[in-house]
Protein backbone atom coordinates (compact mmCIF):
# COMPACT_ATOMS: atom_id res chain seq x y z
CA UNK A 1 0.00 0.00 0.00
CA UNK A 2 1.53 3.40 -0.46
CA UNK A 3 -0.06 6.91 -0.89
CA UNK A 4 -0.80 6.45 -4.69
CA UNK A 5 -3.21 3.64 -4.50
CA UNK A 6 -5.19 5.78 -1.66
CA UNK A 7 -5.37 8.76 -4.22
CA UNK A 8 -6.74 6.43 -6.47
CA UNK A 9 -8.95 5.16 -3.98
CA UNK A 10 -10.47 8.49 -2.99
CA UNK A 11 -10.81 9.79 -6.93
CA UNK A 12 -12.63 6.35 -7.67
CA UNK A 13 -15.19 7.45 -4.53
CA UNK A 14 -15.53 10.62 -5.16
CA UNK A 15 -16.58 10.06 -9.03
CA UNK A 16 -17.77 6.62 -9.10
CA UNK A 17 -16.69 5.71 -12.31
CA UNK A 18 -12.94 4.30 -13.61
CA UNK A 19 -11.85 6.04 -16.49
CA UNK A 20 -13.46 9.37 -14.73
CA UNK A 21 -10.77 8.18 -11.84
CA UNK A 22 -8.35 7.71 -14.13
CA UNK A 23 -7.67 10.63 -15.99
CA UNK A 24 -8.38 12.57 -13.10
CA UNK A 25 -5.08 10.37 -11.64
CA UNK A 26 -3.44 10.83 -15.19
CA UNK A 27 -2.83 7.22 -15.37
CA UNK A 28 -4.51 4.58 -17.51
CA UNK A 29 -7.17 3.00 -16.59
CA UNK A 30 -5.89 -0.92 -16.20
CA UNK A 31 -3.20 0.99 -13.99
CA UNK A 32 -5.87 2.30 -11.76
CA UNK A 33 -8.36 -0.76 -11.69
CA UNK A 34 -5.40 -3.10 -10.93
CA UNK A 35 -4.23 -1.07 -7.80
CA UNK A 36 -7.47 -1.20 -6.47
CA UNK A 37 -7.84 -4.77 -6.64
CA UNK A 38 -3.96 -4.99 -5.14
CA UNK A 39 -5.32 -2.50 -2.68
CA UNK A 40 -8.86 -4.84 -2.14
CA UNK A 41 -6.22 -7.90 -1.56
CA UNK A 42 -3.48 -6.71 0.53
CA UNK A 43 -6.43 -5.67 2.80
CA UNK A 44 -8.55 -9.00 2.19
CA UNK A 45 -12.01 -6.73 2.25
CA UNK A 46 -14.05 -6.02 -1.07
CA UNK A 47 -14.16 -2.12 -1.30
CA UNK A 48 -16.88 -1.93 -3.87
CA UNK A 49 -19.03 -3.53 -5.89
CA UNK A 50 -18.64 -3.59 -9.85
CA UNK A 51 -20.68 -3.22 -12.76
CA UNK A 52 -20.86 -2.06 -16.29
CA UNK A 53 -22.50 0.77 -15.22
CA UNK A 54 -21.38 2.25 -12.09
CA UNK A 55 -19.78 1.80 -8.84
CA UNK A 56 -21.02 1.36 -6.16
CA UNK A 57 -18.86 1.04 -2.11
CA UNK A 58 -19.12 -1.14 0.20
CA UNK A 59 -19.57 -0.21 3.99
CA UNK A 60 -15.84 -1.05 4.44
CA UNK A 61 -14.68 1.03 1.19
CA UNK A 62 -16.53 4.36 2.55
CA UNK A 63 -14.90 3.68 6.03
CA UNK A 64 -11.21 3.58 4.46
CA UNK A 65 -12.05 6.19 2.14
CA UNK A 66 -12.59 8.29 5.07
CA UNK A 67 -9.64 7.26 6.74
CA UNK A 68 -7.02 7.32 3.62
CA UNK A 69 -8.06 11.58 3.04
CA UNK A 70 -7.27 12.09 6.80
CA UNK A 71 -3.73 9.90 6.22
CA UNK A 72 -3.12 12.05 2.56
CA UNK A 73 -3.38 15.12 4.69
CA UNK A 74 -1.55 14.34 7.58
CA UNK A 75 1.37 13.49 5.14
CA UNK A 76 0.83 16.66 2.90
CA UNK A 77 1.35 18.40 6.34
CA UNK A 78 4.29 16.61 7.00
CA UNK A 79 6.02 18.35 4.30
CA UNK A 80 4.42 21.71 4.59
CA UNK A 81 6.02 21.55 7.98
CA UNK A 82 9.32 21.08 6.74
CA UNK A 83 8.58 23.96 4.01
CA UNK A 84 6.97 26.09 6.69
CA UNK A 85 10.27 26.39 8.30
CA UNK A 86 12.70 27.01 6.18
CA UNK A 87 10.75 28.46 3.10
CA UNK A 88 7.42 29.81 4.25
CA UNK A 89 6.72 31.71 0.87
CA UNK A 90 7.67 29.47 -1.47
CA UNK A 91 6.26 25.94 -3.12
CA UNK A 92 2.44 25.69 -4.49
CA UNK A 93 -0.11 27.06 -3.06
CA UNK A 94 -3.64 26.31 -3.71
CA UNK A 95 -5.96 29.46 -3.37
CA UNK A 96 -10.18 29.15 -3.44
CA UNK A 97 -12.05 32.05 -4.14
CA UNK A 98 -16.03 32.69 -4.64
CA UNK A 99 -16.99 33.91 -8.20
CA UNK A 100 -18.33 37.53 -6.18
CA UNK A 101 -14.53 38.26 -5.46
CA UNK A 102 -12.10 36.17 -8.11
CA UNK A 103 -12.83 38.34 -10.98
CA UNK A 104 -11.87 41.47 -9.19
CA UNK A 105 -9.59 40.80 -6.62
CA UNK A 106 -7.08 38.68 -8.65
CA UNK A 107 -5.94 40.98 -11.14
CA UNK A 108 -5.44 43.50 -8.62
CA UNK A 109 -3.33 41.43 -5.94
CA UNK A 110 -1.76 38.96 -8.65
CA UNK A 111 0.91 41.18 -9.83
CA UNK A 112 1.95 42.40 -6.56
CA UNK A 113 1.73 39.14 -5.24
CA UNK A 114 4.08 37.90 -7.64
CA UNK A 115 6.59 40.46 -7.29
CA UNK A 116 7.09 40.37 -3.81
CA UNK A 117 6.91 36.19 -3.55
CA UNK A 118 8.05 35.17 -6.85
CA UNK A 119 8.86 31.23 -5.59
CA UNK A 120 5.10 30.84 -4.84
CA UNK A 121 3.54 28.88 -7.51
CA UNK A 122 -0.01 29.66 -7.47
CA UNK A 123 -2.65 27.54 -8.59
CA UNK A 124 -6.44 29.31 -7.98
CA UNK A 125 -9.87 27.75 -7.73
CA UNK A 126 -13.24 29.28 -8.03
CA UNK A 127 -16.20 27.96 -6.64
CA UNK A 128 -19.37 28.54 -4.38
CA UNK A 129 -18.38 29.18 -0.66
CA UNK A 130 -19.63 25.53 0.56
CA UNK A 131 -17.77 23.76 -1.99
CA UNK A 132 -14.73 25.71 -1.50
CA UNK A 133 -14.83 25.38 2.53
CA UNK A 134 -15.35 21.40 1.61
CA UNK A 135 -12.43 20.89 -0.30
CA UNK A 136 -10.33 23.03 2.41
CA UNK A 137 -11.09 20.66 4.99
CA UNK A 138 -10.22 17.78 2.92
CA UNK A 139 -7.12 19.32 1.91
CA UNK A 140 -7.40 20.02 -1.62
CA UNK A 141 -6.95 23.76 -1.19
CA UNK A 142 -4.33 25.81 1.22
CA UNK A 143 -6.66 28.86 2.19
CA UNK A 144 -9.42 30.66 0.59
CA UNK A 145 -10.47 34.09 -0.22
CA UNK A 146 -14.22 35.12 0.60
CA UNK A 147 -16.65 36.79 2.03
CA UNK A 148 -16.43 35.90 5.93
CA UNK A 149 -19.87 34.40 7.59
CA UNK A 150 -19.99 33.50 11.07
CA UNK A 151 -20.46 29.57 9.81
CA UNK A 152 -16.74 30.20 9.40
CA UNK A 153 -15.92 29.65 13.18
CA UNK A 154 -13.99 26.51 13.25
CA UNK A 155 -11.56 27.61 10.74
CA UNK A 156 -8.76 30.33 11.08
CA UNK A 157 -9.20 33.74 9.78
CA UNK A 158 -7.25 36.84 8.63
CA UNK A 159 -9.10 39.96 7.88
CA UNK A 160 -8.07 41.37 4.83
CA UNK A 161 -10.44 44.50 3.66
CA UNK A 162 -14.32 45.42 4.47
CA UNK A 163 -15.66 46.12 1.16
CA UNK A 164 -18.94 48.71 0.96
CA UNK A 165 -21.82 47.35 -1.26
CA UNK A 166 -23.37 50.60 -3.81
CA UNK A 167 -26.41 50.85 -5.46
CA UNK A 168 -26.34 50.44 -9.42
CA UNK A 169 -28.76 51.28 -11.62
CA UNK A 170 -29.31 52.89 -15.13
CA UNK A 171 -28.71 56.43 -15.65
CA UNK A 172 -32.07 57.49 -16.97
CA UNK A 173 -33.18 56.26 -13.52
CA UNK A 174 -34.14 59.41 -11.48
CA UNK A 175 -31.97 58.93 -8.78
CA UNK A 176 -29.08 58.63 -10.86
CA UNK A 177 -27.55 61.88 -10.37
CA UNK A 178 -27.34 61.59 -6.75
CA UNK A 179 -24.33 61.88 -5.32
CA UNK A 180 -25.28 59.56 -2.38
CA UNK A 181 -28.75 57.63 -0.91
CA UNK A 182 -29.68 56.59 2.35
CA UNK A 183 -30.37 52.87 1.81
CA UNK A 184 -34.24 53.10 3.85
CA UNK A 185 -34.76 54.72 0.32
CA UNK A 186 -35.11 51.49 -0.92
CA UNK A 187 -38.33 50.56 1.06
CA UNK A 188 -41.01 49.19 -1.50
CA UNK A 189 -38.48 48.77 -4.59
CA UNK A 190 -37.62 45.96 -6.11
CA UNK A 191 -34.01 44.89 -6.58
CA UNK A 192 -32.38 41.79 -8.58
CA UNK A 193 -29.85 39.22 -7.04
CA UNK A 194 -27.88 36.61 -7.57
CA UNK A 195 -29.19 33.21 -7.75
CA UNK A 196 -29.36 30.57 -4.11
CA UNK A 197 -25.43 29.41 -3.30
CA UNK A 198 -24.12 32.94 -3.52
CA UNK A 199 -23.42 34.19 -0.34
CA UNK A 200 -23.40 38.22 -1.25
CA UNK A 201 -27.47 37.23 -2.46
CA UNK A 202 -27.67 36.41 1.52
CA UNK A 203 -25.58 39.65 2.78
CA UNK A 204 -27.40 41.57 -0.19
CA UNK A 205 -30.63 40.38 0.85
CA UNK A 206 -30.65 41.01 4.60
CA UNK A 207 -29.55 44.68 3.76
CA UNK A 208 -32.66 45.25 1.63
CA UNK A 209 -34.90 43.06 2.79
CA UNK A 210 -33.97 45.89 6.45
CA UNK A 211 -34.44 48.44 4.51
CA UNK A 212 -37.98 47.34 2.81
CA UNK A 213 -37.18 46.45 -0.55
CA UNK A 214 -38.79 43.41 -1.73
CA UNK A 215 -36.49 41.07 -4.71
CA UNK A 216 -37.52 40.66 -8.12
CA UNK A 217 -38.31 37.10 -8.22
CA UNK A 218 -38.82 37.22 -12.23
CA UNK A 219 -35.23 37.19 -12.57
CA UNK A 220 -31.79 35.42 -10.85
CA UNK A 221 -28.67 36.33 -12.07
CA UNK A 222 -25.54 33.33 -12.10
CA UNK A 223 -22.82 36.39 -12.17
CA UNK A 224 -22.12 39.63 -11.15
CA UNK A 225 -21.97 40.20 -14.28
CA UNK A 226 -25.32 39.32 -15.40
CA UNK A 227 -26.76 41.51 -12.94
CA UNK A 228 -24.35 44.58 -14.59
CA UNK A 229 -26.03 43.89 -18.06
CA UNK A 230 -29.58 43.63 -16.85
CA UNK A 231 -29.01 46.89 -14.96
CA UNK A 232 -27.68 48.42 -18.58
CA UNK A 233 -30.80 47.23 -19.84
CA UNK A 234 -32.97 49.98 -17.34
CA UNK A 235 -34.27 46.77 -15.65
CA UNK A 236 -34.19 47.37 -11.73
CA UNK A 237 -31.79 48.09 -9.38
CA UNK A 238 -29.31 45.92 -7.82
CA UNK A 239 -26.24 46.07 -5.14
CA UNK A 240 -22.45 45.66 -6.31
CA UNK A 241 -19.41 45.12 -3.76
CA UNK A 242 -17.16 47.65 -4.69
CA UNK A 243 -14.06 46.35 -6.06
CA UNK A 244 -16.65 45.28 -9.17
CA UNK A 245 -17.41 49.18 -9.51
CA UNK A 246 -14.80 51.34 -12.01
CA UNK A 247 -13.84 54.06 -9.54
CA UNK A 248 -15.10 56.52 -11.56
CA UNK A 249 -18.81 54.74 -10.40
CA UNK A 250 -19.69 55.00 -14.44
CA UNK A 251 -19.79 53.08 -17.12
CA UNK A 252 -22.08 51.86 -20.17
CA UNK A 253 -25.24 53.24 -19.37
CA UNK A 254 -24.88 52.56 -15.37
CA UNK A 255 -24.40 54.39 -12.53
CA UNK A 256 -22.91 53.44 -8.81
CA UNK A 257 -24.12 55.37 -5.96
CA UNK A 258 -22.26 54.51 -2.48
CA UNK A 259 -24.85 55.08 0.11
CA UNK A 260 -24.79 57.22 3.09
CA UNK A 261 -24.51 55.91 6.47
CA UNK A 262 -25.11 53.00 7.93
CA UNK A 263 -22.89 51.75 4.47
CA UNK A 264 -23.84 48.06 3.82
CA UNK A 265 -20.61 46.11 3.45
CA UNK A 266 -18.99 42.36 3.50
CA UNK A 267 -15.53 41.55 5.11
CA UNK A 268 -13.44 39.49 2.62
CA UNK A 269 -10.81 37.53 4.45
CA UNK A 270 -8.23 34.90 4.05
CA UNK A 271 -9.38 31.45 6.19
CA UNK A 272 -7.02 28.34 6.66
CA UNK A 273 -7.42 25.30 8.41
CA UNK A 274 -6.69 26.08 11.66
CA UNK A 275 -3.97 23.61 12.33
CA UNK A 276 -2.49 24.48 8.81
CA UNK A 277 1.30 24.84 8.90
CA UNK A 278 1.42 27.22 6.56
CA UNK A 279 0.36 30.41 8.87
CA UNK A 280 3.80 32.09 8.44
CA UNK A 281 2.70 32.15 4.42
CA UNK A 282 -1.37 32.99 5.11
CA UNK A 283 0.00 36.21 7.79
CA UNK A 284 2.41 37.42 5.06
CA UNK A 285 -0.01 37.36 2.26
CA UNK A 286 -2.86 38.71 4.50
CA UNK A 287 -0.68 42.24 4.97
CA UNK A 288 0.21 42.23 1.40
CA UNK A 289 -3.30 41.92 -0.02
CA UNK A 290 -4.87 44.35 2.86
CA UNK A 291 -2.25 47.02 2.02
CA UNK A 292 -2.82 46.47 -2.01
CA UNK A 293 -6.71 46.54 -1.25
CA UNK A 294 -7.26 49.70 0.90
CA UNK A 295 -5.01 51.66 -1.50
CA UNK A 296 -7.71 50.96 -4.34
CA UNK A 297 -10.70 51.47 -2.04
CA UNK A 298 -9.17 54.78 -1.33
CA UNK A 299 -9.42 55.89 -4.33
CA UNK A 300 -13.73 55.54 -4.58
CA UNK A 301 -13.53 57.44 -1.81
CA UNK A 302 -11.39 60.25 -3.64
CA UNK A 303 -13.91 60.09 -6.59
CA UNK A 304 -16.89 60.33 -4.39
CA UNK A 305 -15.98 63.24 -2.66
CA UNK A 306 -15.05 64.86 -5.81
CA UNK A 307 -18.32 64.71 -7.24
CA UNK A 308 -20.14 65.50 -4.23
Amino acid sequence: MNFRDLEYLIALEELKHFRKAAEKCFVSQPTLSGQIRKLEDELNVQLMERSSRKVIFTQAGLDIVAKAKIILLEAKSLKEIAKSHTEPMQGTLHIGLIPTVAPYLLPLIIPTMKQHFPDLELYLHENQTDVLIKQLEEGELDCLMLALLPSMESLQQYSLYDEPLELALSESHPWANKSDIDINKLSGEHLLMLADGHCLRDQAMGFCFAAGAIEDNSFKATSLETLRHMISADNGLTLLPQLAIPTSRHQAGIKYIPFKEPIPSRTIGLVCRKKSVRKICFEQLSTLITTTVNRRLKQYIKVGSDQS
